[in-house]
């Protein structure tokens, strides 16, 4: 089979050759609801899925719903995410995001984008995350790893992680494009880390045209 030449071809053949790779790819972050999942991709920033998921159980214990989140009390609350880092901006943010859910939503995470970014402490990465795991819509999360090996396959140059995801999402099928993040996500972390990519281990070696095998 000819190598893929255009990035929508690296794209499509990059697509099916991580499906084969990570069949099961699953969101790492520990949830139950879209409500937990939300929380915990808000708290995920700058942290660690695993120091997440060390986390979160106290919290959604304490915290099971978003009623009970918008009445928390800041300093409690900050001092159970303490550990994830930025503990006191992503407790403001965790507040904010319950209390609208609470007033504006009628305490349900809503699927329209504009209607999740308009939650505080949501961009487009955490709705994508929330859109494509939780919801069933189309959602292409563009993370550090995302980014980083959309570049080195030449799917796109750009840097802003918004302009990214616009340029893969015609590149991806909707329905698959949340699978496509969290298998790029996996391959950055498994075999192409940002200091020493096993090139060599690699699927896309053939076409990637940074590839050094």
């Amino acid at each position: 089979m000819a190598l893929p030449r255009s990035p929508k071809g690296r794209a499509r053949v990059t697509n099916q050759r991580l499906s084969e790779e990570y069949p099961d790819a699953l969101c790492e972050l520990d949830h139950e609801n879209p409500f937990q999942l939300l929380t915990a991709t808000i708290l995920s920033a700058q942290c660690t899925d695993k120091r997440i998921n060390m986390v979160t159980p106290a919290l959604f214990k304490r915290y099971p719903t978003p009623e009970d989140l918008a009445g928390a009390h800041p300093a409690e609350l900050e001092e159970i995410i303490r550990s994830t880092g930025f503990y006191a901006a992503k407790a403001r943010n965790l507040l904010g995001m319950a209390q609208r859910l609470v007033e504006v939503y009628d305490s349900e995470v809503p699927g329209d984008m504009k209607d999740l970014v308009s939650l505080p402490g949501v961009g487009r990465k955490t709705a994508n995350v929330v859109r494509s795991v939780d919801l069933g819509l189309p959602g292409l999360p563009v993370d550090t790893h995302v980014g980083r090996l959309a570049r080195h396959l030449g799917l796109t140059t750009e840097i802003d992680p918004v302009k990214v995801e616009r340029e893969l999402n015609p590149m991806v099928p909707a329905d698959e494009r949340g699978s496509f993040s969290l298998r790029l996500i996996l391959h950055g972390r498994r075999v192409c880390p940002s200091r020493k990519p096993r090139c060599e281990e690699c699927v896309l070696n053939d076409f990637c045209p940074d590839s050094t095998a």
